[in-house]
């Protein structure tokens, strides 16, 4: 099962695990989280949740210097 991500249009690519699943996945392109809700291996449901901010090159320098 692929799902488009909502903030960027990556196919995120779920397994069979995902068939009958509600709950969020995250978009390893964006790191969108999405709240998404399937049944017998088809979407039903997906609704943007947030983005989670990446740590930029500098700060995890920084934190590593520490």
């Amino acid at each position: 099962m692929k799902i488009i991500c909502l903030c960027c249009g990556h196919k995120v690519v779920l397994g069979d695990d995902y068939d009958d699943y509600e709950g969020q996945v995250k978009c390893f392109a964006c790191s969108a989280i999405l709240e998404i809700r399937t049944q017998e291996g088809k979407i039903r449901a997906v609704e943007f949740v947030r983005v989670v901010p990446r740590p930029s090159a500098e700060g995890v320098f920084e934190r590593s210097r520490s």
